[in-house]
């Protein structure tokens, strides 16, 4: 087991995308009028890609179209003081292909909030990396 300065074990690019795979909540980071933004999602893995459905108007689809962004996703045990977190980076990208848009919209990616979400970003994450807390 490798470990980092800070004691928290070094996770490998098959682990954290393991770990983002049981994960039904992230955040992505992107930028809004110049200044950074993060807002949690739901996604989906696909091929290694990180899938997010959203509304076409939003300020994320208007801010991850052929953007670099950062995606975090974690979990904790507070009461154990366990857990872990994973980050990727990579650009993001808005689908447009009516094929890929049929093959993204079978996802099991149900919004959680009420409204037409119709709008699919791919993220392919070209740098991965975590961090495991454990005792």
């Amino acid at each position: 087991m490798k470990l980092d300065s800070a004691g928290l074990e070094i996770l490998s690019g098959g682990e954290c995308l393991d770990l983002l795979a049981s994960a039904p909540i992230g955040r992505i980071v992107f930028t809004d009028r110049a200044l950074p933004a993060v807002q949690p999602v739901n996604f989906c893995l696909l091929d290694g890609n990180i899938v997010i459905r959203t509304a076409a108007g939003s300020k994320l689809a208007a801010a991850a179209r052929n953007a670099i962004v950062a995606f975090e996703a974690d979990d904790f045990d507070v009461s154990c003081r366990t857990g872990w977190s994973v980050t990727a980076v990579g650009p993001a990208r808005a689908v447009s292909e009516p094929e890929e848009i049929a093959r993204l919209s079978a996802l099991p990616l149900t919004p959680w909030v009420p409204g037409n979400r119709d709008h699919f970003i791919v993220m392919a994450p070209e740098q991965i990396s975590g961090r495991r807390l454990t005792r």
